[in-house]
């Protein structure tokens, strides 16, 4: 049982991370099993969560409200702009920056971080994954 339940777990995720390197499949992958730990009712990532989370704006650390748009824009083909930093922000869609969505270990550090910038926790591992299903599926 559990094996088909991977299994399914992994044509799914192929389906959805069809323009992700092998990597990140595993990432995402491993997320879904740890979303599914959590929520024995999760099914898949989803877009329309990933972009709620994206694009809902919440009291950041600074006091200031933020949401990922703030720095990224709604446009993820353009670059945007760090609004504590002032730094310039490559594009996030995987169409526009080939980059994007490559290292795991880069992937894993920036949502830790823009997690924490915009809502001053970790994120779960379906907020991550629904992230990550929005932003590659905007493109």
């Amino acid at each position: 049982m559990i094996k088909l339940l991977l299994a399914s777990l992994v044509a799914v995720s192929l389906i959805q991370a069809k323009e992700l390197n092998t990597q990140m499949q595993e990432f995402m992958n491993t997320l879904k099993v740890e979303a599914k730990k959590d929520n024995p009712n999760f099914t898949k990532f989803d877009y329309a969560r990933g972009e709620k989370i994206f694009t809902t704006e919440h009291i950041g650390k600074k006091g200031e409200l933020i949401s990922c748009v703030s720095c990224h824009t709604s446009n993820l083909s353009n670059k945007g702009r760090n609004e504590h930093t002032n730094k310039v922000i490559e594009p996030l869609s995987p169409s526009a920056n080939a980059k994007r969505f490559t290292n795991v270990k880069d992937v894993k550090k920036w949502l830790r971080r823009n997690f924490n910038d915009v809502y001053n926790r970790e994120g779960t591992a379906q907020e991550k994954g629904d992230v990550v299903t929005y932003i590659i599926n905007k493109g």
